[in-house]
């Protein structure tokens, strides 16, 4: 059931996503530089492309650069994590080394064997 809802609502989102489309074919043009920055630079970089690819690319983009960004601010907080990994493998190894675990899975022969 709860398959067949996440198919329905990537469906209609799918359907959306094609109406918007098709409503914004019309081509839209951004340029790198103002006029006349670009000519006084020598460059003139312009792309032209159906307004619906525009707000699509702006939006991974956005997307992606909120990613970067949250990876970059998390950086910190993984390397406390890998830090205390470490060092409760360590303390782990420490411990089985003092006392290693009763091989058996009985807890009372375990007792009565160390006698």
């Amino acid at each position: 059931m709860l398959r067949l809802l996440k198919y329905l609502f990537l469906f209609i989102v799918m359907l959306l996503l094609v109406t918007i489309a098709m409503g914004n074919r019309d081509p839209m043009t951004v340029q790198l530089l103002p006029d006349g920055i670009a000519q006084l630079a020598g460059i003139n970089f312009d792309l032209t492309l159906p307004t619906f690819i525009m707000v699509l690319a702006i939006f991974l983009t956005g997307l992606l650069f909120g990613f970067v960004w949250e990876w970059v601010r998390e950086a910190k907080h993984r390397s406390t994590a890998k830090v205390e990994r470490r060092e409760r493998q360590r303390l782990e190894q420490e411990v089985n080394k003092v006392a290693p675990p009763a091989k058996t899975g009985d807890d009372v022969l375990a007792i009565l064997d160390g006698r």
